[in-house]
């Protein structure tokens, strides 16, 4: 039975099925992984396959415990959120705040989501550059 809007007795469009949901945040993953160098690239996709859940727990929970020692030279605040990041592939709590986090930072920076080498061309040479000077006052 489909739902109607009770004022217009119109039917209400259903939202996005889950699993076209997860097609579209897996996609949003994978191009943030494709823009990552060669070797980074292939472990990360090591580690988000399923059979690396062994791997990835400990490695989410340690990068997370390391992230409190960030006053040391090596460790950094940067750990929590790669720790949060592998964390989010089991936990599902943690799969939806990562899911709306990264819609959010994909409307507010779509270039994160480009290509490496669409987000590396220049501008063509035969467009013209503006002039940045301020006009000149005459009076």
């Amino acid at each position: 039975m489909q739902r109607c809007d009770p004022i217009k007795r119109v039917p209400i469009p259903r939202c996005r099925r889950p699993n076209e949901r997860a097609r579209e945040h897996e996609h949003r993953v994978e191009r943030l992984i494709d823009r990552l160098p060669e070797r980074l690239r292939t472990t990360v996709r090591w580690l988000r396959r399923p059979s690396s859940r062994w791997v990835r727990a400990p490695a989410g929970l340690l990068l997370v415990g390391a992230s409190l020692l960030s006053i040391l030279p090596f460790f950094g605040l940067w750990m929590l959120p790669l720790g949060l990041m592998l964390l989010a592939e089991d936990v599902p709590p943690l799969r939806r705040a990562r899911e709306r986090l990264l819609a959010w930072i994909e409307r507010r920076r779509p270039n994160w989501f480009s290509t490496k080498h669409a987000s590396a061309q220049a501008v063509p040479p035969s467009l013209p550059q503006c002039d940045r000077t301020p006009p000149r006052r005459t009076s």
